[in-house]
C-alpha cells in the first residue's frame, strides 16, 4: 500500500472511534469549564493574598513574624486561668504593697508578722535585694527553668501555692484587669476567663460541712441537702461579687475615660468560667460543681463550668469516672449551661498507660463537653481515629495551649497533636492557659503555631475565627463579635504588609 493510502486508511471513518473522540472532547470541555468556574470565584481578595504571601516571606524571620502576628486579629482566648495569667513581677509588687512576708527557703508568700531572724523578711525586701527579687520571679514563673528537679510539671503547679496569699486576697479585680489589658494589646476581641472562687469558696465550705455518706448518699439527695443549706444565697452572693470584680477591673483600666488614657482591654468582651477543684474530696467537688452550674444558669456572664487542678493527681485519676457522672448529672439538670472541660492534659509516662485511654472520650461522651481543654494525649486513647471523627462530627473544639503543653508535659513540635487535629478536620483554637507563669502572650502562642507546626495564613485566620464561632457567647454577642472580627481583618490586611 502506498504511503498516501496508509494515511487514508489510518483516518478512515470509524463510528466507534468517532464516538470515543466526541465523548473525550465533551469530558475535556466539562473539566475546563469547571476549572474556569472555580477560578472565576476566588476565595480571597488581593489584600488577603498579600498578607498570606508576606507571612510566607517572613516565616523564618522571628522578629518580623512576631510583629506581623502581634498586629493580626486573634478572635478570642478561650482558655485562660487568671491566677496563672499574672506575671511574677506583678505578684511581687502586690505582696510588697500588702505587707506580706516571704519565706526564704521556699519563697512562699505569707501573711505578717514578718521575722527577719526566722527567715521571713517582708516581701518588700525584694524590691531592694536583686538576688531575692530574681529568685522570687523564677519561683513564680517558668523563667530560667532548667529542667532539673523539680520537673517542669511540678515547678509550674507549685507556683500557685506560693502566691496564694496574694491571689486569693483583694487583688482579683486587678488580676482580671492585667489579663484583659494584655489581651487588648495583643488584638484579642473576646475572652473566657477562669477565675478562682467566683463563689468566694462558699460552695467548697458547704460541701465540707455537709460531708458525703458513701453508704446512702445519692447525687439527688446530696443536691437537695445543698439546696436546703443555702445554695441560693451563695449564688446570689457570688453574682454580687462578680459585679464588684467587673467594676474594679473597669476602674483599673480607666474604661470611663477616652483617648489614650482608656486601656485597650476595655474593648475586649469578657465572659467567665466557673472553676471546680477536682483534686478535693468528693463532697466538696460535688457542692462546688452544683454552685457553678447554678451560677452559670443564673448569670449570663458565667458561660461554663470547668474542672481544674492537675489531671494526673491521685484524686483526679481515682475519681475521674465519678467526676464525669457528676458533670453529666448537672448538665442534664442545666442543659442551657455550656461545658468546656480540661481533658487529656497528660503525656506518656506521666501516668500509667491505662490512664491515657479514655479521658477525652469520656469527657465528651459522658460529661457532654462541647469544648476540650488541651487534648494532648489524643493519640494514646483507645481507637484515636474514631475519637477524632467524633470530635469533628460533633464540632467539639479543642483549646490548644502550646507553651503550657511544652513546659508542663514536655510535649512540643511534631510530638504535639495540633496538626493531627487539623488534618482530621477537628476545630481548634489557640489559647494561653497560664501566660504569666509561662512568660507568654497570645501572640507568642500563634508564633509557635507558625514556627513549630508550619501553620499558614488561612489556617491562622480560621483558628482566630474559631475562637468566636466556638465561644459560649450568646447569639447576639457572637454576631457582634463576628462583625467586629471581619472588620478587623479588613483593616489589618489593608495595612499589614506594605505595597
Amino acid at each position: 500500500m502506498a504511503q498516501d493510502d496508509k494515511r487514508e486508511g489510518r483516518f478512515r471513518y470509524n463510528p466507534r472511534r468517532m464516538k470515543r473522540i466526541v465523548l473525550s472532547l465533551l469530558l475535556l470541555a466539562a473539566l475546563a469549564h469547571a476549572q474556569t468556574s472555580q477560578k472565576a470565584e476566588p476565595t480571597t481578595n488581593a489584600n488577603e493574598r498579600g498578607a498570606a504571601r508576606y507571612l510566607e516571606s517572613i516565616r523564618k524571620q522571628p522578629l518580623l513574624l512576631y510583629d506581623f502576628l502581634h498586629r493580626m486579629p486573634k478572635g478570642g482566648d478561650l482558655h485562660n486561668h487568671v491566677t496563672g495569667a499574672v506575671y511574677a513581677e506583678t505578684y511581687i509588687q502586690w505582696a510588697a504593697g500588702d505587707g506580706l512576708c516571704v519565706r526564704r527557703t521556699t519563697l512562699v508568700l505569707e501573711k505578717p508578722p514578718c521575722d527577719e531572724a526566722a527567715g521571713r523578711p517582708p516581701a518588700a525586701r525584694a524590691l531592694a535585694d536583686p538576688v531575692l527579687y530574681r529568685e522570687m520571679v523564677d519561683a513564680y514563673s517558668m523563667r530560667h527553668f532548667s529542667g532539673a528537679l523539680p520537673s517542669g510539671h511540678d515547678h509550674f503547679f507549685d507556683m500557685f501555692g506560693k502566691v496564694s496569699a496574694v491571689s486569693h486576697s483583694t487583688h482579683v479585680a486587678d488580676m482580671i484587669a492585667e489579663t484583659v489589658s494584655r489581651a487588648g494589646q495583643n488584638n484579642v476581641q473576646y475572652m473566657e476567663l477562669m477565675v478562682d472562687d467566683l463563689d468566694q469558696g462558699k460552695g467548697l465550705a458547704l460541701g465540707a460541712n455537709l460531708g458525703w455518706d458513701d453508704r446512702s448518699e445519692s447525687f439527688e439527695s446530696f443536691r437537695q441537702r445543698i439546696d436546703q443549706n443555702g445554695a441560693a444565697e451563695i449564688v446570689a452572693s457570688g453574682r454580687k461579687y462578680l459585679d464588684q470584680l467587673e467594676a474594679g477591673m473597669r476602674k483599673t483600666l480607666r474604661c470611663d475615660a477616652s483617648g489614650p488614657q482608656r486601656d485597650p482591654g476595655c474593648d475586649v468582651t469578657v465572659r467567665y468560667i466557673f472553676e471546680v477543684y477536682r483534686g478535693l474530696p468528693k463532697a466538696m467537688v460535688f457542692a462546688q460543681t452544683q454552685i457553678g452550674f447554678a451560677m452559670a444558669a443564673a448569670d449570663p456572664r458565667i458561660v461554663s463550668v470547668n474542672p481544674v487542678m492537675p489531671e494526673d493527681g491521685y484524686t483526679e485519676m481515682h475519681d475521674f469516672d465519678l467526676h464525669m457522672r457528676m458533670f453529666q448529672y448537672f448538665h442534664q439538670r442545666y442543659p442551657q449551661v455550656k461545658l468546656t472541660m480540661h481533658a487529656g492534659e497528660l503525656s506518656f509516662g506521666l501516668v500509667p498507660p491505662d490512664g491515657l485511654r479514655n479521658h477525652i472520650r469520656d469527657t465528651a461522651q459522658k460529661a457532654g463537653a462541647q469544648r476540650i481543654g488541651h487534648g494532648v494525649d489524643v493519640m494514646w486513647e483507645d481507637d484515636p481515629a474514631s475519637l477524632l471523627r467524633e470530635l469533628r462530627d460533633k464540632k467539639i473544639a479543642v483549646e490548644i495551649c502550646l507553651t503550657s503543653n511544652d513546659m508542663i508535659l514536655g510535649v512540643r513540635g511534631p510530638r504535639h497533636p495540633l496538626n493531627i487535629y487539623l488534618s482530621h478536620g477537628v476545630p481548634v483554637t489557640i489559647a494561653t492557659d497560664d501566660e504569666g507563669v509561662a512568660r507568654s502572650t497570645i501572640t507568642n502562642e500563634y508564633q509557635r503555631a507558625v514556627e513549630e507546626h508550619g501553620l499558614t495564613y488561612p489556617q491562622l485566620k480560621q483558628i482566630a475565627g474559631n475562637a468566636i464561632e466556638y465561644s459560649f457567647a450568646d447569639d447576639t454577642t457572637k454576631q457582634q463579635l463576628r462583625a467586629r472580627l471581619a472588620k478587623a481583618w479588613i483593616d489589618f490586611e489593608k495595612d499589614c504588609c506594605g505595597k
